[in-house]
């Protein structure tokens, strides 16, 4: 243990900006020595609330401030490109999520990284992946490492609870662009729900996907998506999300030969078979018969406050020598995959393999984003970031 304090930088105040900058102002083992922001007067305003530096180009921000570690939550394209520079020059990186618009973006801070690590070995990479911290997922994790549904059959993820107005997409002028942020509700809503995905169940070998571009919204990227997965293993999943259903759901529902687990309203309930379904279909002489199974809930927690903060409290106690990553950088490339797995599949009409080769999906991004010419007016209508997570 120590009580020296950790140097960090903070670039981008924006939504998320603004909640980290106030995680990090609370921290005792860290000291805030700069927040950076494109806009000066924002960059200004928070400097002085937090007893820092503003700087308006991260690069003076890596130059002057003496930082050894930095905080990104600038527009996801800029991830990248940041991203690289900070771990080059041997600075501690916490990204947010998605580490990055396309899977030949991920590689290249990945790559970036490990070239990194030979010149310093004790270098720390980590991602805002917080809802790893949520027990109820963390007890999910266990149920399924444990094996206690045996071999799994369907995971059916229905998440329309991402309900978002007109005047929430006007409130950003980067917002559902392609241009700015480079997706819809995969890139900027569903990060931590596909990270959630892969994390229990891996990822899958073939990917079918169906996304509809601002078919509630006026906007230019997808708002209503579904995504239907094939595994190595037989399980098959389904990924449903939408940000325009009110009232939405949240529904996850996994099978597997020893029963059904649902998680929705923050509990997790089971039906356990007292036997395989599988030798029962085959071993059975009733024609309509179904396995006994028992229903019980099991013991949940709520999330615990402030999941940012854990995730930010890790990263700087894995930095100072005595703690360990919620999710390492290298991490984020699955969601990413699958992200854009679903959007090529849906662009071809036709299912796609997994691992990915990025350069296609890159060349129709970059097709996008060039003729990227969204106008809206960007109104000020005070979005508190806050209300949503945990959906």
């Amino acid at each position: 243990m120590t009580d020296r304090k950790l140097k960090v930088g903070l670039i981008g105040l924006g939504n998320m900006g603004s909640g980290h900058a106030r995680d990090l102002t609370a921290m005792e083992n860290v000291e805030l020595v700069g927040v950076c922001d494109l806009v000066k007067e924002k960059a200004d305003k928070f400097a002085a609330s937090c007893g820092s530096t503003a700087y308006y180009d991260y690069r003076d921000l890596f130059a002057n401030s003496g930082l050894e570690a930095v905080v990104i939550a600038v527009p996801h394209f800029d991830h990248t490109p940041i991203t690289i520079d900070a771990l080059g020059k041997g600075i501690h990186v916490m990204c947010e999520k998605p580490v990055s618009v396309h899977v030949n973006d991920a590689k290249k801070m990945d790559a970036a990284y490990a070239e990194a690590k030979k010149k310093y070995p004790n270098l720390i990479y980590g991602l805002m992946f917080m809802e790893r911290t949520y027990p109820n997922f963390i007890k999910i994790k266990d149920i399924l490492d444990g094996g206690e549904l045996g071999q799994l059959v369907r995971a059916t993820w229905i998440n329309t609870a991402w309900f978002r107005s007109q005047a929430y997409f006007n409130s950003g002028g980067w917002r559902a662009t392609w241009a700015g942020e480079g997706g819809g509700i995969l890139t900027n809503q569903c990060p931590h729900n596909l990270d959630m995905y892969q994390w229990l169940f891996g990822l899958p070998e073939k990917v079918s996907g169906f996304a509809h571009i601002g078919k509630y919204h006026d906007i230019e990227v997808e708002d209503e998506v579904t995504g239907y997965f094939e595994h190595a293993n037989g399980m098959v999943g389904h990924f449903i999300v939408s940000t325009a259903e009110t009232p939405g759901t949240n529904r996850l529902e996994i099978v597997g030969e020893h029963g059904r687990l649902i998680y929705e309203n923050g509990k997790i309930t089971m039906n356990r078979n007292r036997m395989s379904m599988f030798k029962f279909l085959r071993e059975t002489t009733e024609p309509f018969g179904n396995v006994e199974s028992w229903h019980t809930e099991i013991p949940s927690q709520p999330n615990i406050p402030g999941p940012h903060r854990q995730v930010m409290e890790r990263w700087v106690d894995t930095i100072i020598g005595h703690g360990t990553l919620i999710a390492e950088g290298h991490e984020g490339l699955n969601s990413v995959m699958l992200a854009n797995a679903i959007m090529l599949s849906s662009h071809k009409t036709q299912a796609v393999t997994l691992p990915l080769d990025g350069d296609e999906y890159e060349a129709i991004l970059k097709e996008r984003a060039a003729k990227s010419r969204f106008v809206k007016a960007v109104a000020d209508v005070g979005v508190d970031m806050s209300k949503s997570f945990s959906k």
